[in-house]
């Protein structure tokens, strides 16, 4: 019944930082930098995976998409590669720690069910870590240009997917971790032996029911002519 019970606890974790991870991809704000005037805030400029813009004062905002993949920055071209890998491990991962359940129905046998379960384990921790570099490698750059005297260029800071993010791919990473335990738990659990005594054929109880009743037949007498 733990089992059970830490298996629903590690699938619950794994699918809310699955759903996080995946919301973290198109959200805008990665990176975000504010322009302040004597009274508000004349712009601000936020970027992602995708596009980079500038939103003014009247709330209108300007974008402009990154022209060609091959022209990217080589950290965004790997931060979009780790997202979306983490997103897909996360969806595997979810069908896998499905069938690895011991609460439902499918997946075979329990000892099958904890193996596949351990493999759902796996995946999310790989999906974890695979949004937990993305996010990393995004704001070590964004702090290592800011830190930067050297650096003439508009300076952004963190922006609130990469919290996201990062929130998420812990979340992968602690139920991956429980879903992995759950083959320990079933390869400690007692096995019960049963002995199996075959059936006795009718044949021989009807011989031992036969040897143990006495025959009770009187001897029969033949008279002289009956040799004859």
């Amino acid at each position: 019944m733990a089992s059970t019970s830490a298996e629903i606890i590690a699938f619950l974790l794994t699918i809310s930082g699955w759903v996080l991870v995946s919301s973290t991809l198109p959200t805008d704000y990665w990176k975000v930098s504010t322009i302040d005037g004597t009274v508000i805030t004349t712009a601000t400029f936020w970027a992602n995976l995708w596009k980079t813009c500038v939103t003014d004062s009247t709330g209108v905002s300007n974008c402009k998409d990154f022209p060609s993949m091959l022209a990217l920055d080589g950290y965004i071209q790997a931060c979009r590669g780790l997202m979306i890998s983490a997103v897909c491990l996360g969806f595997f991962g979810a069908i896998f720690g499905l069938v690895g359940m011991k609460c439902t129905k499918v997946g075979g046998s329990d000892q099958t069910k904890a193996k596949i379960a351990c493999l759902a384990g796996l995946i999310f921790i790989l999906s974890g870590l695979c949004s937990m570099t993305s996010c990393s490698l995004y704001a070590n750059r964004i702090t290592s240009e800011f830190f930067d005297p050297s650096f003439v260029a508009q300076k952004y800071e963190l922006g609130a997917a990469l919290f996201i993010g990062w929130a998420g791919a812990s979340l992968c990473i602690i139920g991956g971790i429980i879903f992995c335990f759950s083959i320990a738990e079933t390869s400690n659990s007692p096995r019960r032996g049963y002995a199996y005594n075959g059936a006795t054929s009718v044949m021989s109880s009807r011989t031992k029911v036969h040897n143990s009743v006495p025959d009770k037949t009187p001897p029969k007498h033949f008279d002289k002519n009956a040799y004859v």
